[in-house]
């Protein structure tokens, strides 16, 4: 097991760049990237607090609705006591009103895994935003850069369509890459689909094809539970989520509503509930329903990484 002797960090706002410049080339023990993912509600917040103490290592979240500070209930953020047992970072750190992209998560995440891989030899990154694990694994394409709300449509159609929304799109946009591509892999699928809106030009014509080197190990491990009992708990979840006030959350946020980070599960549907578009019955069914697509959709992104170690969580 890794030794780990903590000191003070600056925080991953204030961080100071230039004290770290050589960071990847002095060190002399290898480090480890250990990156906890799986769908909605299988339980990873858990799981990550057993392998947090394990390692004696933080835990940087890689979760795109947990890092906003008004987001809690209805993106099942961890309890204080949760966060209380091992250092945790990237949670509530942003407000729903910054325009907060994958590109920039992925500048924040690599400057604060500098600094904690001079005190760490692993760290432990945490969540299901198969788009920010991306970023922080194999970076995103400097060309063109990303845009919030082109992205956030085409995470809408991926969740509501699945693949085949996305394909079909990019069929129409560049046939070209459509013929090449891997059309099981929904991140290289969307990428090429929002570049194509981005530029009004074929991905084809202007893609890099690059991955991004990282200065350290990455393991993938991934939490699975039989779909039934997957789905099962993910409906006791949003039970849970109302019991302990998710209502009175999504009123209070009606003024964000138009927000990219408002376009989420458990959010939107219940903006319709406050407009009177449907009632409070059918609202919690939807929300239900767009969860365990959402975790279906969330297999298959996972589904194309190399070497994951599937954890059947069951027989833990």
């Amino acid at each position: 097991m890794p030794t780990c002797t903590p000191r003070p960090l600056l925080g991953v706002e204030k961080i100071n760049t230039e004290a770290t410049t050589a960071f990847f080339t002095d060190f002399a023990a290898p480090k480890t990237l250990l990156v906890l993912l799986g769908p909605t509600g299988v339980g990873k917040t858990d799981y990550s607090l057993q392998l947090a103490k394990e390692y004696g290592c933080p835990i940087v979240s890689s979760d795109s609705r947990q890092i906003y500070r008004e987001l809690n209930i209805g993106v099942a953020k961890p309890t204080p006591e949760q966060l209380a047992a091992a250092p945790h970072y990237f949670i509530g750190t942003r407000s729903v009103t910054e325009d907060y992209t994958a590109g920039k998560y992925e500048h924040d995440a690599l400057v604060l895994l500098e600094e904690l891989f001079l005190q760490h030899d692993t760290i432990l990154l945490v969540g299901g935003s198969g788009l920010y694990i991306d970023a922080v694994c194999f970076g995103i394409d400097a060309t063109p850069a990303a845009d919030e709300e082109v992205r956030q449509q085409l995470l809408y159609k991926f969740e509501n369509e699945g693949v085949e929304g996305l394909r079909a799109e990019l069929k129409v946009l560049d046939p070209d890459y459509y013929n090449e591509v891997d059309l099981k892999n929904p991140s290289r699928v969307l990428r090429a689909v929002e570049v194509c809106l981005l530029t009004g030009k074929p991905f084809s014509q202007i893609r890099q094809n690059s991955v991004k080197n990282r200065k350290f190990e990455v393991r993938f491990i991934g939490l699975r539970r039989d779909r039934d009992v997957l789905y099962e708990r993910i409906n006791a979840r949003v039970d849970r989520m109302l019991h302990d006030g998710l209502l009175e959350e999504v009123q209070k946020l009606l003024i964000y509503r138009n927000l990219n980070a408002l376009k989420t599960v458990g959010y939107r549907e219940l903006f319709d509930y406050f407009d009177g578009k449907r009632s409070l019955e059918e609202a919690v069914a939807l929300i239900k329903r767009n969860s365990r697509r959402y975790a279906k959709r969330q297999l298959s992104w996972f589904g194309r990484y190399e070497g994951v170690e599937w954890v059947n969580v069951e027989n833990v």
